[in-house]
């Protein structure tokens, strides 16, 4: 068995495709996937699996969610070392710098996490991108969120193949797939 996380995209928010996190963990549990267990009202679901395929894994979740929820969007599935190497190549300011509004932008592919890069519109000298792995890390000063470009993004084309995560939850959905503390 497998630890991974499936991150869905745009549940829960702003009264559209809400899902209760204790419906949405049975609809996994019935579905053949162990260990389930939701963090926060976002679309988080750490679960296991014999299957380590994220693909496929994606492809069912997506079905079964459609089924049973009636909710059509797009799931990313990440497994436990995916996410620890996301966590791994973070900016390495990112550790020391609570000044920051951090975001990571985890990418269904197509497109690359590069060329994913390349559509997203920065306020020069107030965001900053990175490219990590399957991701882009994505951030502003908190004195210049007003002047960001990065809300812009939700115009984008590439929006819809993404989902975004701050930073405190990704380290956190990341630390809970190592076996961590319990959500």
């Amino acid at each position: 068995m497998s630890a991974f996380v499936a991150l869905l995209r745009g549940i829960n928010v702003g009264g559209k495709n809400i899902i209760k996190m204790a419906d949405l963990q049975a609809a996994f549990e019935k579905n053949g996937y162990t260990n389930v267990k939701t963090y926060i009202q976002s679309g988080n679901v750490i679960f296991t699996s014999t299957e380590k395929n994220t693909a496929k894994l994606e492809k069912d979740i997506e079905q079964f969610l459609s089924k049973t929820f009636n909710y059509q969007s797009t799931v990313l599935v990440r497994s436990a070392q995916q996410m620890k190497n996301l966590i791994a190549s973070a900016p390495t300011n990112w550790a020391r710098k609570n000044d920051l509004r951090k975001y990571v932008a985890f990418i269904k592919e197509p497109p690359s996490a590069g060329d994913a890069a390349k559509e997203i519109e920065l306020k020069e000298g107030v965001d900053s991108l990175a490219i990590g792995p399957g991701a882009l890390y994505l951030s502003t000063p908190l004195s210049g969120i007003m002047k960001s470009k990065i809300s812009k993004l939700i115009t984008k084309k590439i929006y819809q193949r993404m989902t975004l995560r701050n930073y405190n939850t990704t380290q956190k959905l990341a630390e809970l797939l190592q076996g961590g503390t319990q959500p």
